[in-house]
């Protein structure tokens, strides 16, 4: 089969998305299959995310992400390629331009939650979500949590959702020397034992309900450990900073950006627990991140994070403040707790893999779907 895989987007926004498609193009890399594999690229784009095989090569292409003509011109762009499946990672697919058109979708998070959106991201998907998934000949899911939105609240034949669970960048699995990790710790000036919390800094990520429940824990328990948010300003990302100032906790919130994906990793290593309280995740990739590290992880019980930790973690309501503060001294004041859940954990990360969502994924392309 020829199989075209749309990586425009890490030129644009190296984000979740990106990742995924990445990782997944990587992991296609270590099948051994008949297949050749398309991977098409922005013409923009100097760097390459073709594996070094020979039944993988690059095409480039002038559309660009999110343009209000895209779907044509995308697929004008691939009709010379007489491909017969194209893959759109980032939901929306091309009018035509293959045989068999893929899409997966992360989240419907513009659904559930519209406001927590920009107005261009909002439009974008709400405008063309719904005929996104009649046009696909099928769709991939992050989770099982996002397969049941889709037949739920978009009316998707349930035969045509298979749910592929993500995984986790192959680094957070990684051995780090502990020389390593303190020279980070040092570096960035967090001490160890800290609160963690990662992912772009938007409503949806439910910062202000943690940074309520980090000041109690500080006025009832005594704790002294800083809280550390860890990803890039979003939209509507104020109200946070607000928050920061009017708890007068500037001095013990620390926001760190523009991290390496090994910083990241040894941050993991060195907290006390990472706190994780969305709204809604899709999959939600710094729970399983966590796991692999040895971190103990309390998670919102919203959307996929359920089935993202198991029996791991310990599970909150986004909104009962009560709960996440008592959930985070015990984790912190509890060692032999902790103990528990970084064992648990690590054992639950191994349930994830990239060499499995490529096979799932692969079984796709070809129609073979679960």
């Amino acid at each position: 089969m020829h199989i075209g895989i749309d990586c425009r987007l890490p030129t644009y926004q190296m984000g979740g998305i990106s990742q995924y498609t990445i990782h997944l193009i990587q992991a296609l890399g270590d099948l051994r299959g008949a297949s050749h594999f398309r991977i098409f690229h922005s013409h923009r784009e100097k760097r390459s995310f073709v594996p070094d095989h020979t039944m993988f090569s690059r095409s480039n292409l002038f559309t660009p992400c999110h343009h209000r003509l895209e779907r044509l011109t995308l697929a004008a762009e691939l009709f010379r390629y007489e491909l017969d499946v194209f893959h759109s990672p980032d939901f929306i697919p091309p009018v035509a331009g293959a045989k068999r058109r893929i899409i997966t979708v992360h989240d419907l998070t513009f659904l559930y939650y519209p406001e927590f959106l920009t107005p261009e991201s909002r439009r974008y998907y709400l405008d063309q979500i719904g005929w996104a998934v009649r046009a696909a000949n099928h769709i991939i899911a992050d989770s099982e949590a996002t397969r049941r939105d889709l037949i739920s609240l978009l009316g998707v034949a349930a035969n045509k959702v298979t749910t592929i669970y993500l995984a986790a960048n192959p680094i957070h699995s990684h051995t780090f020397a502990q020389e390593d990790i303190e020279n980070t710790v040092e570096a960035l000036k967090v001490g160890r034992g800290f609160v963690l919390a990662v992912g772009t800094l938007e409503p949806r990520k439910n910062i202000p309900m943690l940074l309520n429940a980090y000041k109690q824990l500080r006025t009832k328990h005594h704790i002294t450990t800083p809280l550390v948010l860890v990803g890039s300003r979003g939209w509507l990302d104020m109200e946070i900073f607000q928050t920061i100032g009017q708890l007068d906790l500037g001095d013990h919130v620390l926001h760190l950006s523009g991290l390496t994906d090994i910083q990241l990793a040894h941050l993991y290593r060195a907290a006390g627990v990472l706190a994780f309280p969305s709204f809604y995740e899709g999959f939600g990739l710094p729970a399983l991140e966590a796991m692999h590290a040895s971190c103990p992880v309390i998670v919102s019980n919203r959307g996929s994070l359920p089935e993202v930790v198991g029996n791991s973690a310990i599970m909150l309501d986004p909104d009962d403040v009560e709960g996440w503060i008592s959930g985070l001294w015990h984790v912190l004041s509890d060692r032999e707790y902790a103990q528990t859940l970084k064992t648990a954990g690590l054992i639950q990360a191994q349930q994830f893999s990239w060499a499995k969502t490529a096979a799932a994924t692969a079984a796709v392309y070809a129609g073979n779907e679960v």
